[in-house]
């Protein structure tokens, strides 16, 4: 999916959410345990719930390769299952990988390759070779974290130079010789407010993956009032908010009604861009 498509799909559903899927299965509604799969069990009713009210599916996968095969077998299905059924929606692999050239090629070789996955997050500590070989995929986005939503994005991402230019504005300067916005997006969590503003100094026309919005405390009007552009560029994730909002057997219902009112607050925040 390229740039141009991803901005119809955004258009076309007035909406730029992401449902991330954390699934946990100490978490899940009880009564899935009985399911022969119930974490895709579980996906799946998130997936056909939330399917026209957004425009991606990210699942992190620390949470089913705590499962270890069974979670990944379930993870595989849950792509198969988006590709077949919503060929539209973007598809993100939350892995946050990065490693040695020959290492990352074998990550990217994983998600790029053998699961066809739209996008994966890359963690841009070691470097451009280790960043790279996610780029060699014609098709393919890498999302290098940039600015984090945790706490403890403080101790190292905010950190100056003797120029005061800080880590997280070094990764966004020198990312841009790796691959353009065509090919590259990046991770800014919505808790950083303001931020947003001098990270549009540097990457105006980049997609911006932004977690925090929901349980972190993340502000979605801010957000857009400080990092939306002419193309929306941004992908606004919720999880906990969305996914964990009932535990009866009716939770898919609550879970859209969570995703519906996130999807409206979109559209207003959208009408600017949509009409200019």
């Amino acid at each position: 999916m390229n740039k141009q498509q991803l901005f119809e799909n955004i258009k076309r559903k007035k909406s730029f959410l992401c449902v991330g899927l954390d699934t946990d299965i100490k978490k899940i509604p009880e009564h899935l345990l009985k399911e022969e799969d119930p974490i895709f069990a579980f996906n799946k009713a998130i997936i056909d719930a939330t399917a026209d009210l957004c425009i991606a599916y990210k699942p992190n996968l620390a949470f089913y390769e705590s499962m270890g095969v069974k979670g990944w077998i379930s993870f595989e299905k849950t792509v198969k299952y988006i590709k077949e059924n919503y060929p539209d929606q973007f598809i993100i692999a939350d892995a946050k990988r990065g490693d040695i050239g020959n290492t990352s090629a074998m990550y990217a070789r994983t998600f790029f390759e053998e699961l066809d996955i739209d996008s994966v997050t890359v963690a841009p500590y070691m470097g451009e070779d280790s960043v790279t070989p996610f780029l060699t995929y014609e098709g393919k986005w890498v999302i290098l974290l940039a600015l984090t939503s945790n706490k403890g994005s403080h101790d190292f991402q905010l950190t100056e130079d003797p120029n005061g230019e800080r880590l997280f504005e070094k990764v966004l300067r020198k990312s841009q010789e790796w691959a353009g916005d065509e090919q590259m997006m990046y991770v800014v969590g919505a808790t950083q407010g303001r931020a947003f503003e001098d990270i549009r100094k540097i990457v105006p026309n980049h997609f911006l993956l932004v977690p925090g919005v929901g349980a972190q405390g993340g502000s979605l009007e801010e957000v857009c009032k400080y990092g939306m552009n002419s193309t929306c560029g941004l992908i606004v994730n919720s999880s906990r908010g969305i996914i964990y909002v009932d535990k009866t057997e009716k939770f898919a219902e609550a879970v859209r009604n969570a995703a519906k009112e996130v999807q409206q607050q979109m559209a207003e925040q959208l009408k600017g861009v949509i009409n200019a």
